[in-house]
């Protein structure tokens, strides 16, 4: 047993059984092949419920780019708590954030899908072979030139309507049934490791528990002091 498993195992023996049971059964569907990242949304209700969205469709990593607006805090009311389950990533050093955030994603390995009208390559038709970070631009004028520039690839929505752009949030929700659903039915390699599942379980478990870094710190000291 590694030393998270058992640092694991003691949080389990604080939680509730059934809290176990649920952060096993979330942790197994939970994926960092896919993530999003959100560049300059103005209206944290969007955020937010693109958060939340994130968290339906098992995304464990949300990007947010922000120039020049203050710091991206979910509103509870919408998001329902997914913030304590969804890992928040900002990138907020002016101009330059979108380029630092997609040299990151890449340097990761991640494809860089951004999603625009102003395309014929439909969403459904992009090929999953590599992890893959999906773009929203802002509510009124999309993405910025800088991602259009860097991005790997523009997809659209379909839509068969009079109106040119989903909601950011329903955009999101679209998207990732679109290619979860192309995930569940491929041979790759898309959920979390056991042992990022552990990680994970582990951050979780430190959420729900008063002090949960400083419970934390005195169990790994009681682990490491009993290999002595």
């Amino acid at each position: 047993m590694s030393i998270d498993e058992k640092v694991l195992a003691e949080f389990y023996n604080i939680i509730t059984e059934s809290k176990q049971d649920k952060y096993d059964q979330i942790a197994s569907e939970r994926t960092k092949y896919l993530t999003v990242v959100m560049e300059s949304i103005s209206k944290e209700h969007n955020s937010s419920a693109v958060m939340r969205t994130c968290d339906c469709f098992g995304i464990q990593d949300l990007h947010t780019i922000e120039k020049g607006q203050k710091k991206h805090e979910p509103m509870r009311d919408i998001a329902l708590g997914a913030g304590n389950w969804v890992d928040l990533h900002t990138y907020d050093s002016g101009d330059n954030s979108s380029i630092e955030c997609l040299k990151k994603l890449k340097n990761q390995g991640y494809k860089i899908v951004a999603t625009t009208p102003h395309t014929d390559i439909d969403i459904n038709d992009i090929d999953i072979d590599q992890p893959i970070a999906l773009i929203f631009g802002t509510e009124r004028t999309g993405i910025s030139k800088e991602v259009e520039e860097m991005a790997d690839e523009l997809v659209k929505i379909p839509m068969y309507g009079f109106t040119e752009s989903f909601n950011i949030s329903v955009s999101a929700a679209v998207a990732l049934n679109i290619l979860r659903n192309k995930l569940e039915h491929s041979n790759t390699e898309w959920k979390l490791t056991k042992d990022e599942q552990v990680k994970l379980k582990i951050q979780w478990s430190k959420k729900i528990i008063r002090d949960g870094e400083k419970v934390e710190k005195e169990i790994r000291r009681r682990i490491s002091k009993n290999k002595l």
